[in-house]
């Protein structure tokens, strides 16, 4: 069994999720995909919690209105017309919460943090139960119950690496079908079940810890460039992809500001020594960037 993971930009439009379809579809073994929340959805929802907490109500319903909209777009282009009508009633009850939410913001007239985690948290809950009625055998398996985490000292929620390997390797354990679908980011603190994240860019982290608990045979992210380059290809001509690189290359990249992928991402799959690609969902064919433990 494989993860492959993709971003927001990866599953923003009903052209990009056909090419997530085609790819997930045309795998040879079974598959785990992380996915995140349609691109630039988690900005809508941070927009619509501020304005809530402002009082601009007009701002709060214009931004859930552009969100209900988005998804709309994509049932309508992707999802088997067998299927619609579940469909939309479960983004409906989904975008019935979110609204339900705001109405509590507005009227604390402040964004906590614990409830900034809680509206940011449907932009992945209303992708990945979408994207799992558009892919051919796919299923629905819940982050909310596997990734877990736990407030530091510091006040930061961190994965609890042990207790998350756990509960995955449990899941997946009997797991039978084809496809897994499972949001990307989302978490609940361990002791108080209280919605909780990753932190931005925090899908890709999802993605390694499901891999490394699952002893995958190999992580794809699949994002928007063909893989990690030599330079920035905007301001150099001559940058070119490099097919490969080691774990601790790829580390030190991400440290130097490289965002291809999120840094944390490297080091679970690193000690289960579970080779990590990196692919474009835009040009599937290309051969990608393989990070492993291996010396060119």
């Amino acid at each position: 069994m494989k993860v492959l993971k993709f971003g927001g930009t990866s599953v923003g439009t009903p052209q990009s999720l056909r090419n997530v379809k085609m790819v997930v579809e045309g795998q040879l073994e079974p598959a785990i995909v992380v996915v995140s929340a349609l691109g630039g959805v988690t900005d809508l929802l941070i927009k619509a919690a501020g304005s809530a907490a402002a009082g601009d109500t007009d701002g709060c319903e214009a931004a859930l209105k552009t969100i209900e909209a988005r998804h709309a777009d994509v049932i309508d282009a992707l999802v088997p017309p067998e299927r619609h009508a579940d469909v939309e009633h479960l983004t409906q009850k989904l975008i019935d919460d979110l609204r339900a939410t705001l109405a509590q913001v507005r009227e604390a007239k402040c964004l906590e943090p614990a409830m900034q985690c809680r509206v940011v948290s449907f932009g992945e809950a209303l992708s990945s139960m979408i994207i799992s009625h558009i892919i051919d055998g796919a299923e629905y398996c819940d982050s909310f119950r596997l990734i877990k985490t736990r407030r530091g000292a510091d006040g930061h929620n961190a994965a609890d690496l042990e207790l998350c390997s756990r509960l995955v390797a449990d899941q997946f354990s009997s797991f039978r079908s084809r496809v897994g679908v499972a949001p990307g980011f989302v978490a609940t603190d361990a002791d108080s079940g209280e919605i909780t994240n990753l932190g931005r860019g925090g899908s890709d982290f999802t993605a390694a810890i499901v891999a490394a608990a699952i002893n995958a045979s190999c992580l794809e992210i699949w994002t928007d460039v063909d893989g990690f380059m030599t330079a920035d290809p905007r301001t150099h001509a001559d940058a070119r992809v490099m097919p490969h690189m080691t774990y601790a290359k790829a580390s030190q990249m991400c440290r130097d500001g490289a965002k291809v992928i999120y840094f944390p991402t490297i080091r679970p799959v690193e000690e289960k020594g579970i080779p990590l690609w990196v692919k474009n969902t835009f040009n599937p064919t290309a051969p990608g960037t393989l990070i492993d433990g291996n010396d060119d």
